[in-house]
């Protein structure tokens, strides 16, 4: 539904109207699948650094975002790379928002089969989603490239050097994120396809829908229940049954209230 309306009145109706179907349609399923994108944090004060939503950060190198968290750049340039990430991607007091709450409370309600994200904050376990699937990996886990000792973003922080190694064999430590150049674990991916496949409504929050492979989990969906939450507009609203372009933290608590009443 792509019905644009005008004043603020009529706005405030087609939100409600929207979020009452979107309950029904939730009610009515089955099993949900829910993909989430950074729009999904934004409220707990992690910034988009693709679209830009979110308080900005002050720009200190002169290399594309892209480049900056490249596989490349990492391997090639370790310090600046851990510089650029732990001052813009690393959010270790942020909390979560009613996004992340309401989609860990719906699990009371209706059978969420996983919330497949690609975000990187760990914000989605924090609210108790008890089945997530990063498909980007955490800023969370961390291991020595050499030996594969694992660390923890905490003992990362104390480490407080331009470029963590490892305390047992010195070799390089790389957070477990997927960077540019990397693929995603195929493991968590075959996950994702086989949920999406079993889903009778799909339910996609804060994202563009225009990163792949994570974008591309649509074309395994087989149900007709597609409801999309996002600010802005994605490639696939006009093949949804419901679009609601609002705040994430905004429309998962109205659907929430919905879901308990």
């Amino acid at each position: 539904m792509l019905f644009r309306p005008a004043c603020q009145a009529e706005r405030e109706v087609f939100f409600m109207n929207m979020v009452e179907e979107a309950v029904k349609l939730i009610r009515e399923s089955e099993s949900i699948v829910v993909l989430t994108g950074a729009g999904a944090s934004t409220e707990s004060g992690i910034p988009d650094f693709r679209s830009n939503v979110g308080p900005p950060k002050k720009k200190k190198y002169d290399y594309p975002v892209e480049v900056l968290l490249s596989h490349t750049f990492f391997i090639n340039n370790t310090e600046i790379f851990y510089d650029y990430y732990m001052n813009n991607m690393v959010y270790r007091d942020a909390k979560p928002n009613d996004c992340h709450k309401a989609l860990a409370e719906m699990e009371k309600y209706c059978n969420v089969l996983a919330v497949i994200t690609q975000n990187i904050d760990g914000l989605h376990q924090d609210a108790g989603s008890s089945n997530v699937i990063e498909l980007h990996g955490s800023t969370r886990r961390n291991y020595c490239m050499k030996c594969g000792r694992e660390f923890s973003l905490d003992e990362l922080l104390e480490m407080n050097k331009p470029v963590p190694k490892c305390v047992s064999c010195g070799g390089v430590i790389k957070p477990d994120v997927v960077l540019y150049e990397e693929p995603l674990n195929e493991r968590d991916l075959s996950r994702a396809v086989e949920l999406t496949l079993k889903a009778d409504v799909m339910l996609v929050i804060g994202t563009s829908l225009v990163v792949y492979p994570a974008a591309g989990l649509l074309n395994y969906y087989r149900g007709n229940k597609l409801i999309i939450v996002n600010i802005g507009s994605t490639p696939f609203d006009r093949s949804a049954r419901i679009v609601i372009h609002d705040n994430a933290g905004k429309v998962m608590k109205k659907i929430l209230e919905g879901l308990k009443a």
